[in-house]
């Protein structure tokens, strides 16, 4: 079985890892280094590029905690990111050889949260299949609620009425270039009072990655009588429109805007993307599920995808040796 060399990502890399997840098949903007280190105070770096003598042919995007890797705790998803031409025993090969680095160097288990496959420019399930390969066990399981746009949706009557709601009581929504007026008198102000937490992005680190993504991270604000009401904002990529934060007033119900303002995204600005991904609506590592949550999302016509958590043991790199007959 063929060797390939592994080695720990080092700043001069840079720009030769963003070339190569610019053109990998199964990779968003989130792989990228400058996303990958606005939180580098967080996490311990630990990422990986995986090269055929001189050509680089896979990347990890990671970080460590003590013995244990995960691809990635800062990011909504990971993996292995393969290039446009990987085939099968090639990742077969590519794997086994990225394992046995990790377990010389003393690393017990790899954490991968897989990329949703609709993510993908091409199939690429290659790494699922070594999972299984090396006996790896389903830590956690998600649920994403997913529009497919390129089918016929219903939307329900609930959901119906509720637009028309929207409509009647003149909201407005605007895209916006500044995320404080969002994050400070809806979004801060709501998961405290509902799950005395915080956002993941403080209002400083998601004007900076919209800054270095700007046509990947958008915003959209909803206003009633000109007083901000709902907002959301809009993770892009080619193929996928993904809400990561949306947040309205105590009175979204009566004025109908959170109904509004996602009919708005996704019958006119991002009608031409492939899929629209609401995300979870699990708590509790997938095992609990926000009825109402996902009740609302369906009655948009959203389907279930699971994103499976995966626990690999490093030793099992063996497992791979013996596959390709």
């Amino acid at each position: 079985m063929k060797q390939y060399q592994v080695r720990q990502y080092k700043p001069q890399d840079f720009d030769v890892w963003n070339t190569f997840i610019s053109v990998a098949k199964n990779a968003t903007f989130l792989f990228q280094r400058s996303y990958i280190e606005y939180h580098k105070d967080r996490f311990l770096d630990n990422s990986l590029l995986v090269f055929d003598d001189e050509k680089l042919v896979a990347v990890l995007p990671a970080n460590r905690v003590e013995d244990m890797l995960y691809s990635h705790q800062g990011l909504t998803y990971g993996g292995l990111v393969l290039n446009q031409k990987a085939k099968l025993s090639t990742t077969i090969s590519i794997f086994r050889s990225l394992l046995l680095f990790l377990n010389e160097n003393n690393i017990e288990k790899l954490i991968i949260k897989i990329l949703p496959s609709f993510y993908c420019d091409n199939f690429s399930n290659e790494l699922e299949y070594c999972l299984f390969l090396v006996n790896s066990k389903i830590i956690r399981a998600d649920s994403l609620s997913t529009l497919d746009l390129s089918k016929p949706y219903f939307i329900s009557k609930t959901r119906r009425e509720s637009i028309r709601r929207g409509e009647r009581n003149n909201l407005i929504i605007k895209e916006e270039l500044n995320f404080e007026l969002f994050w400070k008198d809806i979004l801060i102000p709501n998961l405290d009072k509902k799950h005395e937490v915080k956002p993941v992005h403080s209002v400083e680190e998601i004007t900076l990655l919209h800054s270095l993504f700007p046509n990947n991270i958008r915003h959209f604000n909803v206003y009633h009588n000109e007083k901000i009401v709902a907002g959301t904002t809009v993770f892009v990529t080619d193929k996928v429109a993904h809400p990561q934060y949306i947040s309205g007033n105590k009175d979204k119900n009566e004025l109908g805007s959170l109904d509004f303002l996602y009919h708005y995204l996704i019958t006119d600005v991002f009608k031409d993307k492939n899929f629209f991904d609401f995300g979870i609506s699990n708590e509790e590592q997938g095992r609990k599920i926000n009825e109402g949550l996902l009740f609302w999302k369906e009655s948009f016509g959203a389907k279930t995808v699971v994103q499976n958590f995966y626990e690999v043991q490093t030793k099992n790199y063996s497992r791979l040796e013996n596959v390709l007959l």
